[in-house]
């Protein structure tokens, strides 16, 4: 189990590191291209992410599936040909979808509120094909254990994407702007970062063979990829409707492009900070319930699940309420946009159904019941869709975070239920619920209060820092009284993570964060 944590710390220094660069370089373009170019970007790309999950979401897992199957097999020259199988596989995809998009462009362009989102997506088109090849190498990487190795091209990719895009909008090279910049500098960021894995998988012992298993690959990776594509749909019939719906509501397109823009491209990023903590947990969750459920351990399933999810419980209340109270501050001073800040703060209650339907989605597919996760998804996106196209009308932009809190509210429920029902029948979270919402109203209070008073007299990062510091340490401070969170259960979690060969030793351990 050590090597368990050893790869979860690599994984959270590498993805926090790289989400801290994307985070601050999203500040950048939107301070740099403006709020409505923007908002272009993300239709487009929204609809390009789909596009990628085509060609780059379930040949990588089974490549990393087969590449570990055929090491312990010793068998070089079938992982050898199985990722030269895949790379062929998936450029292949990826051109047949490019050839598509180019020749029905046209029609294609009818879906979008702005014409320019053709364009932009025209320009994103290379990265498809470099994606692919990128995410086959990469998953041979994973299988292999090279951890380091992998997260590293991860990395590399936004830096690249960093200097490019900069230079193409700011730099020696200023011959591109908005979103058009943006775009192409994503597509040529991908090229290099293709190259650096292919560089990186020679460097550590890989080659190419002949390739012969294409059936196997397909066959194999096809389910996942459907689930995943359906997942993904989503996300551009919201950047679809939404602008439609505000356009229908009696704003004009530059508006509703603009409060799209401010809404996705701004308060959404931040909303999603508590999913590098979560995601983590949950990455690391899934196969240590998975082994304790092959030795059919359900007392240590039981303790994990619910700690787990009490946990997730912690960290999303623990955020909430600083962007609550100081939320206007964080939009103006992040983004230089008051009203990405006020979004904020109205929005981060789904803070906490996102992260409960996280971690309750990870649970419920360590042990097989996937499909069933994958279905209160789907009722969840209904309503979320049912939302997006009757809200705007009175509620403008605020429809966007009401249909996304609404969905993950339906998909927590429902999975927690299914938990409840097949996982851990005596799991209890409405006695921590209840306690972390009545921390969060004083909390939020107190934050609020403080920002307010310091908008006075003092500039604006000395007023988060005081301001947040301060509804945090009141917050910890109230679970320690109430003896919610304890700094020794990390020490206990730790120990019983490192004894998990034993598990049955360890059927006490606390529920408590």
């Amino acid at each position: 189990m050590k090597s368990l944590f050893k790869t979860v710390f690599i994984i959270i220094f590498f993805t926090g590191i790289t989400r801290l660069l994307g985070f601050i370089f999203r500040i950048w373009l939107s301070r740099t291209i403006g709020a409505e170019a923007l908002g272009i970007y993300q239709i487009s790309f929204s609809v390009f992410m789909v596009l990628l999950t085509l060609v780059s979401s379930g040949i990588p897992l089974i490549i990393s599936r087969l590449t570990a199957k055929h090491i312990a097999n010793k068998d070089k020259k079938l992982e050898y040909q199985t990722l030269t199988t895949a790379i062929i596989i998936s450029s292949i995809l990826s051109l047949v979808i490019c050839a598509i998009v180019v020749i029905f462009q046209k029609p294609i362009s009818h879906i979008f509120a702005d014409d320019s989102c053709m364009i932009i997506l025209l320009m994103l088109l290379p990265a498809l094909v470099f994606s692919s090849i990128y995410s086959a190498v990469r998953g041979n990487l994973w299988g292999r254990n090279k951890y380091v190795t992998s997260c590293s091209a991860e990395l590399f990719e936004q830096v690249m994407r960093m200097i490019i895009c900069y230079l193409l909008l700011c730099g020696i090279w200023p011959i591109f702007s908005g979103a058009v910049g943006a775009a192409l500098s994503l597509s040529i960021a991908c090229l290099f970062s293709c190259l650096f894995v292919i560089f990186l998988y020679f460097k550590s012992g890989g080659r190419f063979a002949k390739p012969n298993n294409y059936k196997e690959i397909i066959k194999t990776s096809t389910p996942i990829t459907l689930i995943r594509v359906a997942s993904s749909l989503i996300q551009p019939v919201i950047a679809i409707i939404i602008p439609l719906r505000l356009v229908s509501a009696g704003y004009t397109s530059s508006q509703s492009l603009s409060l799209f823009g401010i809404a996705t491209g701004m308060t959404l990023p931040l909303l999603f900070i508590p999913m590098t903590i979560i995601g983590s947990l949950s990455y690391a969750l899934v196969p240590d319930l998975s082994s304790a459920l092959a030795k059919k351990d359900e007392n240590y399933i039981a303790s994990r699940t619910t700690t787990s999810l009490v946990f997730s419980l912690f960290v999303a209340f623990f955020i909430v309420p600083i962007f609550m109270g100081a939320g206007e501050n964080i939009g103006s001073f992040f983004f230089d946009n008051s009203y990405s800040g006020i979004l904020l703060s109205s929005s981060a209650w789904i803070i906490i159904p996102m992260c409960i339907t996280n971690i309750s989605s990870s649970i419920l597919n360590a042990v097989g019941l996937e499909i069933k996760s994958f279905k209160n998804y789907i009722i969840g996106s209904i309503m979320m869709l049912l939302c997006i196209w009757f809200l705007p009308k009175y509620v403008g932009i605020n429809a966007l975070t009401y249909a996304m809190g609404t969905c993950f509210t339906m998909s927590s429920i429902l999975n927690i239920r299914m938990i409840k029902k097949q996982v851990c029948p005596s799991i209890k979270l409405k006695k921590y619920f209840f306690m972390f919402v009545c921390f969060l109203i004083p909390t939020a209070a107190i934050t609020s209060f403080s920002t307010n008073i310091l908008n006075n007299f003092m500039p604006l990062f000395f007023n988060l820092a005081i301001s947040c510091t301060l509804g945090a340490t009141f917050f910890i401070l109230l679970c320690l009284i109430f003896n919610v969170f304890k700094f020794s259960s990390v020490v206990i979690w730790i120990k019983n993570n490192n004894l998990l060969k034993n598990p049955i030793k360890h059927k006490k351990t606390s529920h408590k964060v």
